[in-house]
C-alpha cells in the first residue's frame, strides 16, 4: 500500500521539514498542494532555481512525488488561459520529478445548467489533458464541489475519452455529501480511478448534514470497507491523506495526524 499526504496538512512547514517528517512517519510520497502559504509552488525557488536540490533531497529520503495538486477549475471559461498555463507548469514539474498526476477541480456550476456545464467541462478537460500529455503527465478530476456524484463524473469521463484524463476519488465526499455507497462509486468510475484522497469525519448535526473532520478510524466514513474494496479490485495507486489544516486551522496538527494515519493504514494491510 503506497501512502502519501497533501501539504495542506502542514501549511507552515518548510520543505526540509516536510521531507524529514514524511520519511520518519513512514510515508512513501508527498503530494504538493502549496508550500509555506504559497499555493502556486511552480513560482517558488524550491521548484525553479533550486529545483535540482529539491529533487535530490526528496530522493535521498527515499520518497517520491505522488501528485501536484493544482487550483485549476475546469468549468471556468474566464480562467481557461490561466488554467492551461498552470497545467503546463505542473506538467513540467511532473516530468522533472518523475511524477504522473496533476489534480484539478471541476468547479462550481453557478447559474449554468448541468448540460451546458458538462459541455464546457469536456472541452476544457480534453485540451488540458493534451497539454499535460506533452510532458508525460495526466490530469485527474477530483470528486469535489459540483462534481461529486459518480454519474456526473462518469458522463464527463465518457465524453472526454482522453488518455491524459483520469479520476481522483476523494473517498470522503461522495459518501458524506451524497450518501453514495463505495461499491456504487467504484462500479461507476473504476475505469478512470487512479488516485485517492483519504479522510474521515463524524456527523455533528444530522438534520443540517453538518460534520466534523477527525482522525481516520474515529469517524463513520467506511474507510476500512473502501480501502478493502480498492485493494481487492487491484487498485495499486496512492492512498493520500488530505488533512485540510490550511483551510481549517482548528484541526489537529500534522505532528499528531500524519503518524496516526500511517499506523491506521498499515494496520489495514494486515
Amino acid at each position: 500500500m503506497k501512502l502519501s499526504f497533501t501539504t495542506l496538512g502542514c501549511p507552515d512547514w518548510p520543505l526540509q521539514k516536510i521531507i524529514d517528517n514524511a520519511a520518519e512517519y513512514g510515508f512513501d510520497a508527498i503530494d504538493f498542494r502549496g508550500l509555506q502559504g504559497e499555493l502556486d509552488i511552480y513560482n517558488m525557488p524550491e521548484f525553479t532555481v533550486n529545483i535540482a536540490d529539491t529533487k535530490s533531497r526528496i530522493e535521498a529520503a527515499g520518497l517520491h512525488v505522488s501528485c501536484f495538486s493544482s487550483s485549476v477549475n475546469l468549468v471556468s471559461v474566464e480562467k481557461f488561459a490561466h488554467n492551461l498555463e498552470e497545467v503546463r507548469q505542473y506538467a513540467k514539474l511532473c516530468a522533472f520529478f518523475g511524477a504522473k498526476y496533476i489534480r484539478v477541480f471541476g468547479g462550481r456550476i453557478g447559474e449554468m445548467d448541468r448540460e451546458a456545464a458538462v459541455d464546457v467541462m469536456v472541452k476544457h478537460f480534453g485540451e488540458l489533458a493534451d497539454a499535460a500529455r506533452e510532458h508525460g503527465a495526466k490530469i485527474l478530476l477530483e470528486t469535489h464541489d459540483d462534481w461529486i456524484a459518480c454519474g456526473d463524473v462518469k458522463t464527463v469521463m465518457e465524453r472526454t475519452n482522453n488518455e491524459g484524463a483520469g479520476v481522483l476519488w476523494d473517498l470522503h465526499h461522495p459518501y458524506r455529501m451524497l450518501g453514495e455507497q463505495p461499491e456504487h462509486t467504484w462500479n461507476e468510475l473504476k475505469p478512470w480511478i487512479e488516485y485517492t484522497h483519504v479522510k474521515d469525519s463524524r456527523i455533528t448535526n444530522a438534520a443540517a448534514n453538518e460534520f466534523q473532520y477527525c482522525l481516520c478510524g474515529e469517524g463513520d466514513v467506511p474507510l476500512e470497507q473502501t480501502v478493502a474494496l480498492l485493494r481487492q479490485n487491484g487498485y495499486d495507486g496512492y492512498f493520500t491523506l488530505e488533512w485540510e489544516k490550511k483551510w481549517h486551522p482548528y484541526l489537529q496538527d500534522a505532528e499528531i495526524v500524519f503518524p496516526h494515519y500511517v499506523q491506521y493504514m498499515r494496520n489495514l494491510e494486515k
